[in-house]
């Protein structure tokens, strides 16, 4: 059990400053401003439906994408059955 503990203890200390220097980072400080913000703000809703629109156009169109690819595969065995 103790040398578990041993182990945890530089694994922690490490972790701990990465963070520390994360938090004081422009990242860190970007991300710590938009949690004060947080949902309240009327974008992040808008953004939010722009994104499921978004996500939503994407899988028409991957799907439109699959059929074309189901249709040439099927043009392209059949020339490949009429050539033997």
């Amino acid at each position: 059990m103790e040398d578990i503990l041993v182990l945890f203890i530089p694994i922690v200390a490490v972790g701990g400053f990465f963070a520390w220097m994360i938090a004081l980072s422009p990242v860190g400080k970007a991300y710590a401003e938009r949690l004060k913000r947080g949902s309240a703000a009327g974008e992040t809703t808008e953004e939010h439906a722009e994104l499921v629109e978004s996500v939503e156009q994407l899988r028409r169109e991957l799907g439109e994408l699959a059929e074309r690819m189901d249709f040439a595969e099927r043009l392209l065995s059949k020339q490949s059955e009429v050539k033997r």
